[in-house]
């Protein structure tokens, strides 16, 4: 059988052989292997974190990924920013009927090779299907369960001063999401920064002190993650254009399409709040490693404009960037 049926939801053979050789077959764990309606996990050490997530991309392949390693990347990558090990996944898929195996394996496969460098485990899930054309091909829920075993800094004294730090070019994921769903005549080179980033993470936060903060952003870019850090601490920002960093082709082609850059999705970066007196060591450790390579300084916190977002020009001018209002890019994650 070459693709999904509605009876590959209805608890039956066809089900039974659904999870075996596809579920079973890339996810290959003990714990799953229980094969029971929930998974059993040992003791977690630590102060137990948890994230959910769903995913609903289109397309579902695309340049740097697919949904299925977004739904794993998304969701390791919030426990990670919480300053958290991430250790278990839950999984949970609902599949249009007409949906062929072969994606689906090509998804599962993403999955397991995402949650395997990251040394996370996915542990028990669902299957659903729904009637052609009651949904859209596939749709994923991920649960993530992590822990933090250290005490951690605690983020309510960002105080003016304070810097803003990116771990490199913003912009590509939303763009590569928007160029494959419009079928551009024209190629282009931009590809998702779609990622782990827990591992690099780690290895930042047990080399440095002085981390306050930290957001990956996703949806809605960094002038979202900016604006709700305003709105969180009764804080204001001041970034600086000419240090926010972008790829040539990412800022041209936006530029050509009337797109703001800084409400991009993204799904390899990660914002951080620091403490001004370590914030230059701590992008040198970041440049360290291949995910901060081009990690830098884009802005500081302000008392004086308190739940602003102000942004000063490459011509000495000043910008408000607002939140988001409408749909900027529908479904890119």
């Amino acid at each position: 059988m070459e693709n999904i049926t509605l009876a590959h939801g209805n608890g039956g053979r066809l089900m039974e052989q659904l999870i075996n050789d596809v579920f079973l077959n890339y996810f290959d764990n003990e714990i799953l292997y229980q094969k029971n309606d929930s998974a059993i996990l040992s003791e977690i050490e630590g102060e137990p974190v948890i994230s959910t997530d769903s995913f609903v991309v289109n397309p579902i392949f695309f340049p740097g990924g697919d949904i299925g390693k977004l739904a794993i990347c998304g969701t390791i990558n919030d426990l990670a920013v919480s300053k958290a090990t991430p250790l278990y996944i839950s999984a949970g898929f609902i599949l249009e009927e007409g949906f062929p195996i072969k994606h689906l394996k090509r998804v599962v496969r993403s999955m397991a090779n995402a949650a395997q460098k990251a040394n996370v485990k996915i542990v028990t899930g669902d299957t659903k299907v729904v009637e052609k054309g009651k949904g859209d091909k596939i749709y994923i829920n991920t649960t993530g369960f992590g822990s933090i075993k250290e005490e951690i800094n605690k983020d309510d004294d960002i105080k003016k001063g304070d810097k803003v730090i990116i771990n490199g070019t913003i912009g590509e994921h939303g763009l590569t999401i928007l160029t494959e769903r419009k079928e551009m005549s024209f190629k282009t080179s931009i590809k998702s920064d779609c990622c782990i980033l827990s591992n690099f993470i780690r290895k930042v936060l047990n080399r440095t002190e002085g981390i306050k903060f930290m957001r990956d952003p996703t949806r809605g870019g960094i002038a979202t993650v900016l604006n709700e850090i305003c709105d969180r601490y009764d804080v204001g920002i001041n970034i600086n254009e000419e240090d926010i960093p972008f790829q040539k082709e990412v800022k041209s082609l936006c530029k050509m399409m009337g797109l703001d850059p800084l409400y991009l999705a993204n799904e390899g970066k990660v914002i951080l709040i620091v403490d001004e007196e370590k914030s230059e060591k701590i992008v040198e450790i970041m440049q360290f490693f291949e995910k901060g390579k081009q990690a830098c300084i884009i802005g500081s916190i302000n008392q004086s404009e308190e739940g602003q977002v102000c942004m000063k020009t490459k011509i000495g001018g000043k910008r408000i960037i607002n939140k988001l209002i409408g749909n900027n890019l529908p479904r890119i994650c």
